[in-house]
This record gives C-alpha cells, sequence and structure tokens, in this order.
C-alpha cells in the first residue's frame, strides 16, 4: 500500500487494511525501541487513533507507510522520554545495549547535549524541543505559539546552528553512538 494521503480519501475499509497490513511490523518496530511490548501495541494503537481521527486533515505526500513509522518512531521517543521524567534515578533503557564502559561516556554526552539546549534562548529552546522532543512539524509548532512557519524555521536554524557549534567535538562520540544502538536493533 504504497498510496499516500493526497491521493486517497481513507474509508473505513481502508483503514481496516491498512490496519492488518502493518501493525504487526509497526508493533515490533515500537518494541526494538522501547523494549516493552504493551507499551508498544498502545503506542501503535494510539497513532492508528490518530489517523483516524485526523483522516481529513492529513494532506501529504508521504506513503502512508513512511507516515505510520514516522508516527509510531515519534511516539516511541515521547514514550521514552516520559518515562525517563518518572524514572530519573535509573539509565535509560537504550543505554543497556551500550556496554558499561561506554555507559559514563554515553551519559556525559548526553549531559553535554541536554546543557546546551538548557543554554538555547528560551524561544530557540522551546521551538527546538517542541520539533525535535514532541515530533510536532514546523506549521504545528507555528500554530501552537502563534508564530509564522518562518519564525519557525528562522529559530530552528539558529538552534541547530548554536548546537553545531557547542557540540562540534561530540560528532565522532554521537556517530559511533548511534551505529552502536542501530546495530542493535
Amino acid at each position: 500500500m504504497s498510496q499516500s494521503f493526497k491521493n486517497i480519501t481513507l474509508n473505513r475499509e481502508e483503514f481496516e487494511e491498512l490496519f492488518r497490513t502493518h501493525f504487526i511490523g509497526l508493533t515490533y518496530f515500537a518494541r526494538k525501541i522501547v523494549e516493552d511490548m504493551d507499551g508498544a501495541k498502545d503506542i501503535v494503537h494510539q497513532v492508528y487513533i490518530n489517523l483516524w481521527e485526523k483522516k481529513n486533515e492529513i494532506d501529504l505526500g508521504t506513503p502512508l507507510k513512511s507516515y505510520l513509522y514516522t508516527s509510531v518512531r515519534n511516539r516511541c521517543m515521547n514514550y521514552i522520554r516520559d518515562r525517563k521524567k518518572f524514572s530519573t534515578n535509573e539509565i535509560p533503557e537504550i543505554e543497556e545495549s551500550i556496554d558499561s564502559e561506554n555507559v559514563l561516556e554515553y551519559k556525559e554526552t548526553e549531559a553535554r547535549i541536554q546543557q546546551a539546549i538548557n543554554e538555547l534562548p528560551e524561544k530557540c529552546r522551546e521551538i527546538f524541543l517542541m520539533n525535535r522532543y514532541d515530533g510536532l512539524r514546523y506549521n504545528e509548532v507555528a500554530a501552537e505559539l502563534n508564530l509564522s512557519v518562518k519564525t519557525v524555521e528562522a529559530q530552528m536554524s539558529k538552534a541547530l546552528k548554536l548546537l553545531r557549534e557547542k557540540l562540534s567535538d561530540l560528532i565522532i562520540p554521537i556517530i559511533t553512538w548511534l551505529f552502536h544502538s542501530l546495530n542493535n536493533w
């Protein structure tokens, strides 16, 4: 099913077919990220509920499968972030895949990234977090903050430039960590 939203009107039968076709794959994809089958199922269900509720509003040139996987990934990141808020003394689950000698390096890198984000100007930081951590698109951030999309784009460019400058020495450790994490999926 490589149809895009622009080319279809999602009726009940098409939605059910989309659900049957992708639910299991999306659930296992989510489980690899959140390492919790019940949480993964809940995440995928929420993505489908959101898709059904907004079926007439969503207008993307994106294939449905890509939209679903992106939505699941974003919700997984939110799920991990929210769980992290409630268990501040635990090492995040994603760190369990990193061997013990790299955990300290990972925590230091994570702390530096968080510090750099915290040092962004207030509005810039708010827009960055809404886009990168909450998974909102520029137009959604703009609507929520009553700003123009151009302002959001400018603030995101500023945030990324400042983060690149502050974290330029971390590029190799971040790439190494990403490569290690992706190999464990």
